[in-house]
């Protein structure tokens, strides 16, 4: 803080070398995350380049109308014109058995616009009422979700900054300190992406939860930086005391949100990995923004943090001055601890009830825009040929002796018979001639259980009894329902470890922080009911359909396989950067002298308005992705949200604080066997000053 400047400038400087880093290396994308059987299949199609064709289709219905009328007819040649200009590729078309839908396929032989082909043949739907069409493929996409989350996410923020504080320059500092955090945590990706390829999902994970520590940890440093300038102090020794207080707790919970996110390196998978290294990355960055250039920022601003105040306009009061809501809430809560310990916890546990028939899958095939769901479901009905296809890939010196030829004619055949595979099959080679694969439509749509069946059939039975026998011969299958069933597996082997993991740290660093084995028992026991009613609420909205109608989707009854996982590790995370925050003004008070329920009071009122804010920043931006097409999207974004809002308010606002009411001074009881360990980091070493907490405090006697 005193060279307010050269901090200033150096923190710029690693936001561009770090952006500069990014254009020097590139960017590794994961080419597939893959796990078991599907992973070593994908492996060898990478190595031998077998060139599997992707393919995109128009689906064309009319109730009314026949594919031979006339009418039909024109439509479906306009949309082949339209689909060979955009893929580069001549089409097929296929009629129903029925005659009253059309299927136009093309293979990619290019990149194309998906806007722009779909906003094309919808045009054609506009010409031929009566006429139904809709794209489905392997390019079909909800990139625009995340563009649009990305416009968005900055002016919400913004938004609700500007309700918490009223002014525009108190509003504007957490929201350039996070931009710039997440800015260059993009730049770090690149060198990043090199040891750990990157799943197309790291960006966007990148940029909500750099947006949320971000805004977090600056709210921290920002609300009490003014809070002790309100009490009389100093501009500059203000923010000694807020680096001595909040810096100290930034620090603490971004470690705590690093760790727990570090959990996931213990899937062993590729995506998690990637998912992990950038999330590290953001809040190391947010961390370093928040103790280094935001004191100087603050530095040089002084009282003018507050200026542009908007008039008229409604606050959410994140400072505590003007707070009225939380410290009677508290009060209550603390006259009636009981009452509102089991009314609390009695809701949470009714959100968190319907977990228990927590159903994990793939949300659809090939993880397209949720629009694509019930065309996909249409194709396959009318068109079973088309399906998602089982890959069977085959490699060895055996390849391509007649008795392989033999095993594969039988496979195809025996395949057909049971029902598990739709015929035409199609078979490519590889150019070295040391590897072919073997593409088997389904049965199903890729994603149900009649297509996991098969899966399971194929590997177990059918490949075994037609090419196992054969020496110097290997096969694997893979394809999307196979990826699937092997990383649904992977996550539900690794899935104790990384629990295990996050909680065995969480408890140590809180025990290490706090000095007591009761607050960090507490705080894991708190968070897991937060992730618990979290992933509840996703199965009453998504498995049991209760928000089709109102958020626009069509509901497959499961969770995306991934999702509670990353819910856990995440929202763990996030709780305990909320649960240091408080716990730490709360043993501040404690530490001064005050009595465990003035510490309690003390430390949740003048904590619960910059939560709320903090909380409401992360909502409304998480939100975001709750209008999303994706499925993944969506439920991700209502997961998050849903956490975080029930964490910030009846967790902190009415748990935490009956509880601690109700355990008093053992709150901070501490085994003797244990009293080796350092005094607390959250205690506040004796100043000179009076100190400025706005109530009056005993003496602190010096150690």
């Amino acid at each position: 803080m005193g060279h307010p400047w050269r901090a200033i400038g150096t923190w710029l400087a690693f936001v561009v070398i770090a952006v500069a880093a990014l254009a020097l290396t590139g960017s590794k994308q994961l080419q597939n995350g893959a796990a078991g059987q599907s992973g070593r299949a994908d492996t060898l199609l990478n190595r031998h380049q077998v060139g599997l064709s992707q393919r995109e289709y128009a689906y064309l219905r009319g109730d009314a109308l026949r594919t031979d009328d006339p009418r039909f007819h024109t439509a479906i040649e306009e949309v082949g014109a339209r689909m060979r200009s955009a893929l580069g590729s001549p089409v097929s078309v296929r009629s129903s058995n029925d005659l009253h839908a059309a299927l136009v396929a093309g293979a990619i032989e290019r990149s194309f616009s998906v806007a722009t082909l779909n906003s094309s043949v919808e045009a054609v739907a506009t010409a031929h009422p009566g006429i139904t069409i809709a794209i489905a493929g392997a390019e079909t996409g909800g990139g625009n979700d995340l563009r649009r989350a990305e416009l968005l996410s900055v002016p919400v923020t913004l938004l609700v900054l500007l309700l918490a504080f009223g002014t525009i320059v108190a509003a504007l500092v957490p929201v350039l300190l996070a931009a710039s955090a997440v800015l260059a945590a993009f730049g770090l990706l690149g060198p990043i992406s090199h040891a750990f390829p990157l799943d197309s999902s790291v960006k966007t994970v990148v940029l909500l939860l750099g947006m949320a520590v971000g805004v977090d940890y600056a709210l921290f440093y920002v609300v009490r930086s003014r809070e002790e300038r309100q009490h009389g102090l100093a501009s500059h020794k203000a923010l000694e005391r807020t680096a001595g207080t909040s810096g100290r707790t930034v620090l603490i919970a971004g470690a705590t949100v690093a760790l727990a996110v570090a959990g996931q390196y213990a899937i062993g998978s590729p995506v998690f990995n990637g998912i992990a290294s950038g999330t590290i990355a953001v809040i190391a960055c947010a961390v370093a923004g928040s103790v280094t250039v935001l004191p100087a920022v603050l530095e040089l601003l002084g009282p003018r943090i507050d200026r542009g105040r908007i008039p008229f306009l409604p606050r959410l009061h994140a400072d505590v001055a003007d707070a009225r809501f939380w410290p009677a809430l508290i009060d209550r809560v603390l006259r009636r601890p009981v009452l509102s310990l089991l009314l609390s916890a009695g809701v949470m546990v009714a959100l968190a009830a319907p977990a228990i028939g927590l159903h994990v899958a793939k949300p659809n095939a090939d993880g397209t825009a949720q629009a694509q769901n019930t065309t996909a479901a249409r194709i396959a009905a009318d068109f079973p040929r088309t399906s998602q296809p089982a890959v069977v890939v085959l490699t060895g010196p055996a390849l391509h002796e007649a008795r392989t030829a033999r095993g594969l004619r039988r496979l195809e055949a025996v395949a057909s018979a049971r029902g598990i595979a739709h015929p035409p099959f199609s078979l490519d080679g590889s150019d070295d001639g040391k590897a072919t694969a073997v593409e088997l439509p389904l049965t199903g749509l890729g994603d149900n259980l009649a297509s996991r069946r098969a899966i399971e059939t194929l590997r177990h039975v059918l490949v075994p009894r037609t090419l196992g026998h054969i020496t110097g011969l290997r096969a694997a299958v893979t394809g999307s329902t196979a990826e699937d069933i092997d990383f649904t597996n992977q996550m539900k082997h690794g899935t104790p470890y990384v629990i295990g993991f996050v909680l065995l740290l969480a408890f140590l660093l809180l025990l290490v922080t706090f000095r007591s084995i009761v607050v960090p028992l507490k705080a894991i026991a708190l968070n897991l009911l937060s992730v618990a009613a979290s992933c509840g609420v996703l199965v009453l909205v998504f498995q049991h359909r209760w928000a089709q109608g109102l958020l626009g989707f069509r509901s497959d009854g499961a969770i995306i396989s991934w999702l509670p996982l990353f819910l856990f590790v995440v929202l763990f995370g996030l709780s305990m950067d909320y649960h240091v925050f408080i716990l730490s003004r709360i043993r501040e008070g404690v530490d001064r002298g005050m009595t465990s329920d003035d510490a309690l009071r003390y430390g949740i009122t003048r904590t619960a308005g910059v939560v709320t804010s903090a909380a409401l920043v992360m909502v409304g931006v998480f939100s975001l992705f709750a209008t999303a097409s994706e499925l993944e999207l969506k439920q991700a974004g209502i997961g998050l949200a849903v956490a975080v809002l029930l964490d910030a308010t009846v967790v902190r606002g009415v748990l935490l604080p009956a509880s601690m009411k109700l355990l008093g001074e053992r709150n901070w009881y501490l085994p003797r066997a244990l009293a080796w360990l350092p005094a607390s980091t959250a205690t506040i070493r004796r100043e000179r000053t009076e100190p400025a907490i706005g109530t009056p405090l005993p003496a602190i006697s010096s150690e």
